[in-house]
């Protein structure tokens, strides 16, 4: 049902919590296949990539066309995007097949895609600003931070022709979902302060 996909560079630190979390995705029966898509990592990426069961494709620098590769190779009939730092909080898998039974139940899934609520590692002023101001972003504008993840039918991704090569190609991509159509989900997404 699900594939993830995750651009990733010099992961090694940061991608074990992130892969730890979708432990809960194969438990629930949704998780189909994780793909990294890599550009030049140094370190362990690949062995951690390896022992994990995830697919490790080697890619180009440009991020849209790393993540349309990762769409290219997958095989769910929904993908999920993440960061390489993108930790999904318990309960993800129970709300995330609900909201791909529910749109999918009504005829919505060529129209409608989802996200994570953000949640910003951290205490203090900062950490709340950056959650403030994504919740800002989605309120005015509709569109989501990229690393609050992105939860999309593969048919719709295809349709709508995938990321864009070039710079900022999430936010590009995001925006040609459109305004409002994109539904926050009720779990958080933690994203280190550095990358919020």
């Amino acid at each position: 049902m699900l594939s993830v996909v995750i651009a990733t560079h010099n992961s090694e630190r940061q991608l074990v919590p992130v892969l730890s979390a979708l432990v809960q995705g194969v438990t629930a029966g949704i998780l189909r296949d994780v793909t990294l898509v890599d550009h030049g990592s140094t370190d362990g990426t690949a062995t951690i990539a390896d022992a994990a069961g995830c697919a490790f494709l080697q890619s180009v620098s440009d991020m849209g066309m790393r993540l349309r590769q990762g769409a290219a190779q997958s095989r769910g009939s929904w993908l999920l995007f993440l960061s390489d730092r993108s930790i999904l909080e318990e309960g993800w898998a129970r709300e995330v097949t609900a909201f791909i039974e529910t749109v999918e139940r009504r005829g919505q899934a060529e129209r409608m895609a989802g996200t994570f609520r953000l949640a910003v590692d951290g205490y203090g002023l900062g950490p709340r600003l950056g959650e403030a101001m994504a919740v800002a972003r989605l309120a005015l504008f509709g569109l989501p931070e990229p690393g609050q993840g992105l939860l999309i039918a593969h048919r719709n991704y295809d349709r709508l022709g995938g990321h864009p090569a070039g710079g900022r190609a999430e936010r590009r991509f995001l925006s040609r979902i459109g305004r409002r159509r994109i539904h926050l989900l009720r779990p958080h997404v933690l994203l280190p302060a550095t990358a919020a």
